[in-house]
């Protein structure tokens, strides 16, 4: 019960914290802003400012940022949003996700300010069985920095991006020096613990970087970068049906996510002889990290009600604006709109009742 109140409570903030980017950016912009709320439901409290009616709601799952003319798509009021200049407005739609990925930055960055130090994508030695052509490219002390058409940030992205190769070899990109040193690695079959075959490297990569605050601050944000790509690579995989809809997880999956890895947390903490709620949090807070960035990009998908379907609509406008000098009527904007979120809510309905679904083991 204590992680299903916690999720709720991360989804809560994230998604105020989201409307507040929108807010903060709109405020600066002179944007006429009707309700600010934090949660969403019936009004609990509210009190009026000089022109913004602040309100806390009983449901805390988000928030909302009502700005003047935003809905209606067109007001008379020089400081609506929609009579802006598209600079201003772009700022603000931008603020939110920026506000998200700025979340998930920060969380990271905590995460990591015990650390003392992060281990690099050094080849440090070469496993027994290595294919010889592979201890013939590649040295110890060489630093990887490209898999397979994919730069390498941390040490973990290299494991991630041999996960998805298919064939037998391997294009590997390292700096040894000064040089830049690019070739093709066959992949050496390696059997796990668990009796699986892994197809990797054969390499051991052990270099380590004392965690200096700009390490602690590099390493964050190449996390958050890295989350970035597992999101777009994860949206990739859905298209082309290399994952099918029964892989995707809505608000019931991520709750019973959050339970696992709050249990998982606990008790390696307990086993280790540490607190295990601290460990529980720990890897609650590793989740929400992933999540705000996640949000952070899913809003940037030009779908109708999303900031990116706003913004999209803002390009059309400007080319039909300069094209035939008159802008997309903003009724047709509305009906779009409205569809896309309708068909948007549809989805949310279907991937929870998958979510039920997968819970009880059907």
């Amino acid at each position: 019960m204590l992680y299903i109140l916690i999720a709720i409570l991360m989804f809560g903030i994230l998604i105020a914290l989201h409307e507040f980017g929108h807010f903060a950016a709109a405020k600066l912009c002179g944007v006429k802003v009707n309700e600010f709320a934090i949660g969403m439901g019936p009004k609990i409290l509210h009190w009026k400012g000089k022109e913004t009616e602040y309100t806390l709601r009983v449901l805390p799952i988000g928030g909302f940022c009502a700005m003047e003319g935003e809905e209606e798509g067109e007001s008379p009021d020089p400081r609506a949003f929609p009579n802006r200049p598209w600079w201003q407005r772009l700022i603000i739609l931008l603020a939110g996700v920026a506000m998200n990925f700025l979340t998930g930055l920060v969380i990271i960055l905590c995460l990591f300010a015990s650390a003392e130090g992060f281990y690099t994508p050094e080849i440090t030695g070469f496993s027994e069985g290595t294919d010889l052509t592979a201890q013939q490219f590649l040295q110890v002390g060489d630093r990887i920095t490209n898999v397979d058409g994919h730069a390498v940030y941390l040490q973990t992205d290299i494991s991630f991006f041999l996960s998805r190769v298919t064939g037998d070899k391997v294009q590997v990109t390292v700096r040894r020096g000064d040089d830049t040193i690019q070739n093709e690695i066959p992949l050496t079959e390696v059997v796990q613990e668990d009796g699986t075959t892994q197809r990797m490297l054969g390499i051991h990569l052990g270099g380590v970087e004392q965690a200096t605050f700009g390490i602690k601050l590099k390493n964050a944000w190449f996390q958050a970068i890295d989350y970035v790509r597992v999101v777009w690579i994860s949206l990739g995989d859905l298209v082309s049906g290399r994952v099918g809809f029964r892989d995707m997880s809505g608000v019931v999956g991520i709750v019973d996510m959050v339970g696992d890895l709050g249990e998982e947390g606990a008790a390696a903490a307990e086993e280790a002889g540490t607190s295990p709620l601290l460990g529980a949090l720990e890897n609650i807070l590793w989740f929400g990290g992933f999540i705000a960035i996640n949000l952070a990009v899913m809003n940037l998908l030009p779908i109708p009600a999303l900031d990116g379907g706003q913004i999209f609509f803002m390009a059309i406008n400007g080319i039909l604006l300069a094209v035939r000098g008159k802008k997309l009527d903003p009724k047709y904007q509305g009906w779009v709109s409205a569809a896309g979120f309708a068909v948007l809510m549809l989805l949310m309905i279907a991937v929870t009742i998958s979510d039920v679904f997968k819970l009880f083991g059907r």
